[in-house]
């Protein structure tokens, strides 16, 4: 991902709904997709694996989830009975609704919301980090579960990818600095198992997605 597009010549503090809308305005969205799908199609083919266990349909999340390309790739999978897509910017909703007139697809803020019954998988795509309480983000997200089920999560920006460091200044919002072990350490904490941490897409000149799927335990 290159971030150089997006700077913000002002320095101006905004908030991340913010950037997100106006980059929904801007047809910056269309561009999410080419930036993310490699390290995402990753993501998915390693959730899908681990999801297709139980060998029963499955309900989705996609959280952050744009213009919906993401959402629509979770609905496509087989056995997937149902995908809804979450953003906080509402140009984002906006144009997956034009995108998906079938799709679901909800305007609101993370840590404002609750699926209407515990899901069996949550996906995200660099949304985590534009969140100040990772923690309190991720003990959230465990209550959406159902047991045994799925959270599969990628950041690009974490603290061992050195070019991600000025993002936050770059574009001009707050974004959070974690390295690998302390996202681990959030999502145990949170009552998760993980089941694969990986460095995903990685190239030559790019150090990977910070991908890590872990499970919601069954209770006893």
């Amino acid at each position: 991902m290159n971030m150089q597009d997006d700077v913000n010549p002002g320095n101006q503090q905004l908030s991340a709904t913010d950037v997100f809308h106006n980059w929904a305005i801007s047809g910056k969205d269309e561009g999410m997709e080419s930036g993310h799908g490699p390290a995402v199609q990753e993501m998915l083919l390693v959730g899908l694996a681990e999801i297709s266990k139980r060998g029963s349909p499955f309900s989705a999340v996609d959280v952050g989830c744009g213009n919906g390309w993401a959402t629509r790739q979770l609905a496509s999978m087989p056995f997937c009975k149902s995908a809804i897509g979450i953003d906080g910017a509402q140009g984002m909703i906006e144009k997956a609704k034009q995108l998906d007139q079938n799709g679901t697809y909800i305007h609101t803020e993370i840590m404002h919301w609750d699926p209407p019954q515990p899901v069996e998988l949550i996906h995200s795509m660099e949304v985590f980090y534009y969140l100040k309480d990772t923690q309190g983000l991720l003990n959230h997200l465990y209550k959406w579960l159902s047991n045994d089920g799925i959270l599969i999560f990628g950041v690009d920006r974490y603290e061992e990818n050195v070019t991600t460091h000025s993002w936050d200044t770059d574009v001009g919002c707050f974004m959070a600095l974690h390295s690998e072990k302390e996202w681990m350490d959030f999502v145990e904490n949170a009552g998760f198992e993980i089941v694969k941490k990986w460095r995903a897409a990685t190239s030559s000149d790019w150090p990977g997605t910070l991908a890590i799927m872990a499970k919601k335990p069954s209770e006893d």
